[in-house]
């Protein structure tokens, strides 16, 4: 895997994937941030639930669940001293279809956060408490 990241003004950067796709961060107004784009650390949690949903999602079918909408909820406390690093985040699954399993809906999120989510299992052996929860709605 590969990343390019380019100045363009300000705080702002473009970041390119390897796979081809871009979009624009920016920083924060205090540094000269005009709000272009997310923060960096804001990317991390967006990756860290994206990572997950993946996952939650992809399980769920595997297991030919009616699976129709997934949703995360992403919230992060970060340290009050430089540098401000994540110290807790908490993942809230919001997963609809008519006749899903709870049992199957608690193993797709219980997998994800224990084996598969590359993401968030990084960020857990680097000492982030990673915490996940779910709801299930009907469609």
């Amino acid at each position: 895997m590969d990343a390019k990241v380019t100045w363009i003004e300000d705080a702002a950067f473009r970041v390119e994937s390897g796979s081809g796709h871009s979009l624009v961060v920016d920083g924060p107004e205090h540094i000269g941030g005009r709000n272009l784009g997310p923060r960096p650390m804001e990317l991390m949690l967006m990756s860290v639930g994206a990572c997950s949903s993946v996952d939650v999602v992809y399980i769920l079918k595997r297991a030919r669940q009616p699976v129709v909408g997934c949703q995360v909820e992403v919230k992060g406390t970060r340290a009050d001293t430089e540098p401000a690093v994540f110290t807790d985040i908490h993942l809230n699954f919001i997963v609809s279809g008519e006749g899903l399993s709870e049992v199957q809906v608690k193993r797709a999120v219980g997998l994800s956060a224990e084996k598969y989510c590359s993401a968030s299992i990084m960020l857990g052996r680097a000492g982030v408490k990673m915490t996940h929860s779910y709801e299930i709605r009907a469609s």
